[in-house]
């Protein structure tokens, strides 16, 4: 089942309007490709740490969105994989490895 919300661009500004600062599940991409799938206890803080990464792999694939489900910290990782096996973000293949 796909995430339940529409995606929103991956700025500063954006993150601070659309994203809580609560537990749940995020993605992140670019135009071309779903990039990373994660799960945290606050969406916001994860989403704006990302932002502030420089040489990383996701960083390296130009993220330009994100979008996020608001969910049990219980619920987390269980959620957060069944996206990951949905979407197959190109950052969980390669840090799976």
């Amino acid at each position: 089942m796909p995430f339940d919300t529409h995606p929103r661009s991956l700025t500063l500004s954006s993150i601070h309007a659309n994203a809580p600062t609560v537990s749940g599940v995020y993605g992140i991409s670019n135009a071309r490709e779903w990039l990373y799938i994660g799960e945290t206890n606050n969406i916001q803080e994860q989403l704006l740490g990302h932002l502030r990464e420089v040489d990383t792999l996701l960083m390296g694939k130009q993220p330009t969105g994100f979008t996020f489900e608001i969910c049990e910290p219980s619920e987390r990782i269980c959620r957060q994989n069944r996206l990951v096996l949905e979407y197959e973000p190109f950052c969980n293949r390669r840090w799976k490895r």
